[in-house]
């Protein structure tokens, strides 16, 4: 019994708050608009107030008779020269790079477990398919790792993994410090 009393108390409250909101709101009649959203012409504005002339202060070109032709550009040769502090500085700096031996890239894990026998199985297996791959056998005890490749993009990498993926079905990507190889250079 007291919640449709309740129900019917809140409907009349909103009701009243609906009128009041409907007695309050302004009266203006659609013809009129308020001035500053009005568009004003010239002959509208002068009458209104005086217009500013601002002809004065804005710039004046005068447009020449005759066509301004480009002037011919000098064709550049090239040249190959490297001045010599240049050149010595390329010299250093091909020096240093061959020190480098190491570089971050990527090997991948082709297994890890605890039987030897299994993860001579999978190398030969990779070595026997891929002949030119180099393989990494750690062992940790008592965990054997075998590593294959040294890759330096994750491109590489991915593309090598497809490749072993059917000798080694749980082989993974493994981020290491591989070595460089200088051969090709």
């Amino acid at each position: 019994m007291i919640l449709p009393l309740l129900r019917n108390v809140l409907l009349l409250s909103t009701l009243f708050a609906l009128g009041a909101c409907a007695t309050t709101a302004p009266t203006t009649s659609a013809a009129t608009t308020p001035a500053d959203t009005t568009k004003s012409r010239p002959s509208q504005a002068t009458q209104a107030g005086s217009v500013e002339d601002l002809s004065s202060y804005r710039p004046k070109f005068s447009i020449s008779k005759d066509p301004v032709t480009p002037a011919p550009k000098s064709a550049v040769t090239p040249t190959n020269h490297v001045n010599a502090q240049i050149e010595q500085r390329l010299r250093d700096q091909a020096y240093t790079n061959q020190n480098v031996k190491y570089a971050q890239g990527y090997r991948i894990l082709a297994y890890v477990g605890l039987e030897r026998d299994k993860a001579m199985a999978i190398r030969r297996a990779v070595i026997g398919r891929y002949p030119d791959e180099t393989d990494y056998l750690t062992f940790k005890q008592p965990v054997f790792r075998l590593y294959v490749g040294d890759y330096l993009t994750r491109l590489e990498a991915e593309q090598a993994m497809l490749r072993i993926r059917p000798l080694a079905p749980k082989a993974e990507l493994e981020s290491a410090q591989v070595l460089l190889n200088k051969s090709g250079y």
